[in-house]
């Protein structure tokens, strides 16, 4: 699993590629601490080169939107694959987060 976060204006860009998976799901929480952090930001989920998330990930994501949400920020999920996108049908993801 690889995250690179980076900066445009008021975005903050996380691009995540790999597997979100039980064994990434430790580092990726670490990794994703700026984001829990930012103040008033736009925070951007791209998930172009995701090709699997699990349970984990998706408290991972959930945590992301919790505290983005406490701290004024917003949380946009994009370019989710056909296989992510049925997992966030079936567990009512679709409905917390703006996809795009």
């Amino acid at each position: 699993m690889k995250i690179e976060i980076t900066t445009n204006g008021n975005q903050l860009i996380a691009s995540f590629a790999g597997r979100l998976d039980t064994a990434a799901a430790v580092q990726t929480a670490e990794d994703v601490k700026p984001l829990m952090e930012a103040e008033g930001k736009e925070i951007i989920l791209d998930c172009t080169a995701l090709e699997y998330i699990s349970s984990s990930g998706l408290r991972i994501f959930l945590g992301i939107r919790k505290e983005a949400a406490a701290h004024g920020s917003k949380v946009i999920v994009r370019n989710i694959n056909a296989d992510i996108r049925q997992v966030f049908m079936m567990t009512g993801f679709i409905s917390l987060f703006e996809i795009q």
